[in-house]
């Protein structure tokens, strides 16, 4: 792989990864919510759920679920009921006027599960990664060194931009005062949870 198709692949992933998607939204209300560096558990989280995707398309099993309907939708609708229940549990959940407060609540570990589900349940991954991959790859060469120079940058581009995003809004909180505030807050990312589910309820298989 040339540096010149890398580079190419690096701005791709930026994008990818700037994007808005559940797993934005999952990192902005966790680091709002609970600071960054409790966040950081959600965000080994969505890399985690990110590196399986990445595994199921080097192997060849991401083309076979892009290719199949039924495992499409099946996927496809784990994934929404997930991502509309975070949203309903958003909605419900307490405001506090201290924003530590939250932080006893919930562990490091289920922040790591709960993200880890955000970006498992996702079949949008695969697809796009399956139908970008071959854009970058070289039939001449060594197939699986390329998808894992390919898999490595786009966890450490994911990793990257989802740090940024905790820690922009964990920076936030600063200006967080009132209880009135965070709950409009928890119904602002519980609305946009739902929205994602929504979003992927209504893609096509």
């Amino acid at each position: 792989m040339s540096i010149e198709v890398w580079l190419a692949y690096l701005a791709t992933a930026i994008v990818f990864s700037l994007a808005p998607g559940s797993g934005t939204v999952n990192s902005i209300s966790n680091g709002m919510v609970y600071g960054w560096r409790k966040s950081l558990a959600s965000i080994l989280g969505l890399q985690v759920g990110l590196a399986f995707h990445l595994l199921l398309v080097g192997v060849g099993l991401g083309t076979i679920v892009a290719k199949s309907a039924t495992a499409f939708a099946l996927i496809k609708w784990v994934g929404v009921v997930y991502l509309v229940w975070l949203g309903i549990q958003k909605w419900r959940e307490k405001a506090s006027l201290n924003v530590e407060a939250n932080d006893v609540q919930v562990s490091a570990w289920q922040l790591f599960r709960q993200a880890v589900m955000v970006n498992l349940t996702n079949p949008k991954t695969i697809v796009f990664l399956v139908a970008l991959f071959p854009q970058f790859l070289n039939p001449a060469e060594p197939q699986m060194l390329q998808l894992t120079v390919l898999g490595i940058t786009t966890l450490v581009i994911d990793t990257v931009v989802m740090l940024f995003y905790v820690t922009l809004a964990s920076k936030l909180t600063m200006y967080i005062r009132s209880a009135k505030v965070m709950g409009g807050l928890n119904r602002l990312f519980g609305s946009m949870f739902i929205g994602c589910g929504a979003l992927l309820a209504s893609a096509k298989a």
